[in-house]
């Protein structure tokens, strides 16, 4: 493949010095290593997967790196988000990693970007890098940095990562396929857990990022063979790397398209879940525009108090249950209950009830999980099941929400 980089940028003294296990390498040599200084690379997302593919990116000696990103550094964060440390918890992400990377390479040029990347801020923010990778952890936002990609005629270097699984890829629509010809329509709402709700291991993203840095240097370098076209699938318990081939659609909705005219929509909308924490878009509100009932902590805790008579079933996983529960709530885990619905439907009742004889019927019912995704879908499931659509009302902000309103004892995660 041909290089994308064709200008360069000279070198000072000290650079060569800082480059020279590079500079002697033939692959990059001095003409490589002033590509690498002229290039610019846009990283969406500064968490797991952003954080080794902006460190290695850095020291490799990137010329300007773009970062977007909203949020502030958690506690929580730490587990897997190497480029953050216990010094910089409650710092804006994009000041935390600028503060690491100009320690790597005070040569690096940053732009920080401090906004959910949205329709319609995307083209403006990807347009002025050379490359972008992708390390959202979002349905909505893969898809949109998929189009606008396709749109500006850029490389998307993605990399996906859950529990112990990752993928990664290049999507480049002018040399092969893009996201959409491989997924062309997102997953069902609710049947792909987030990081948040599945987890995942620390040490994972730091493989696929490393792969991320890894491609975006040979694009830029114009050497090895990219993964346009291929997929890796990475399984880290069973140390495996499956590449797998990902066919151009000639009838892909994007890239089978002129660029001008692709369009960047609500995805959102499309994909049916928010695409970050600011979002105006959240299962609470998609659950009341379907009907569903919704119910919030103080209010849940007051009739609780009061001794109305309801049941709390929280629909997590028993791992989950350990860390931290609201007392007195009937425990029964999502995927349970889905299996008992494929019960009912198949008209298996006996193998249905053994679940669901614990959920009464006559009662109204708050359904909870960590956040109130899991539990949204739940009641769904129960309606489908034969429950009262009426009786069923999901806990605003699940458990997350109880422990910062109601029980501060209770740990978070």
């Amino acid at each position: 493949m041909r290089p994308l980089m064709t200008r360069e940028a000279e070198l000072s003294h000290a650079e060569v010095s800082r480059y020279s296990r590079h500079l002697i390498m033939p692959e990059v040599g001095i003409e490589g290593q002033r590509k690498l200084k002229a290039s610019s690379v846009l990283l969406i997302g500064t968490g797991g997967l952003g954080s080794p593919t902006a460190l290695y990116l850095a020291a490799a000696g990137i010329g300007r790196m773009g970062l977007v990103d909203y949020d502030i550094v958690d506690e929580s964060n730490l587990q897997r988000q190497i480029i953050h440390g216990q010094s910089t918890l409650g710092v804006s992400k994009l000041d935390s990693a600028e503060r690491r990377i100009k320690d790597i390479n005070p040569f690096i040029e940053i732009d920080k970007h401090n906004v959910p990347l949205t329709s319609d801020n995307a083209l403006a923010i990807i347009a002025p890098y050379d490359i972008v990778i992708d390390g959202t952890d979002n349905f909505p936002t893969r898809y949109l940095v998929n189009d606008a990609c396709a749109k500006l005629g850029k490389p998307n270097v993605y990399g996906s990562i859950f529990r112990f699984e990752g993928q990664l890829s290049v999507f480049y629509a002018e040399e092969g396929p893009c996201y959409r010809c491989m997924f062309p329509e997102p997953p069902p709402p609710g049947l792909v857990p987030s990081c948040a709700e599945g987890g995942v291991l620390g040490i994972l993203p730091g493989t696929i990022g490393t792969l991320q840095a890894t491609e975006a240097i040979k694009l830029l370098l114009g050497i090895g063979d990219p993964m346009i076209g291929r997929m890796i699938l990475y399984d880290a318990l069973e140390m495996s790397f499956t590449t797998i081939k990902v066919r151009k659609d000639p009838n892909c909705p994007v890239c089978s398209i002129p660029a001008e005219q692709i369009e960047l929509i609500d995805y959102e909308q499309f994909c049916g879940v928010p695409a970050h924490d600011h979002s105006d878009f959240s299962g609470v509100e998609a659950a009341e525009h379907n009907g569903m009932g919704v119910i919030d902590v103080r209010t849940l805790n007051q009739r609780l108090t009061g001794g109305d008579d309801l049941l709390v079933l929280d629909v997590r996983e028993p791992h989950e249950w350990a860390i931290a529960a609201i007392e007195g709530t009937l425990r029964i885990p999502k995927g349970d209950i889905q299996t008992a619905k494929n019960a009912v439907i198949a008209g298996r009742k006996l193998e249905a009830e053994t679940v669901l004889k614990d959920i009464p019927r006559d009662r109204e019912i708050v359904v909870h999980c960590r956040s109130g995704k899991r539990s949204a879908d739940v009641i769904d499931l129960l309606v489908q099941a034969g429950y009262d659509a009426d009786k069923l009302k999901n806990l605003e902000g699940g458990i997350l929400a109880w422990a910062e309103q109601i029980d501060p004892t209770l740990p978070t995660y």
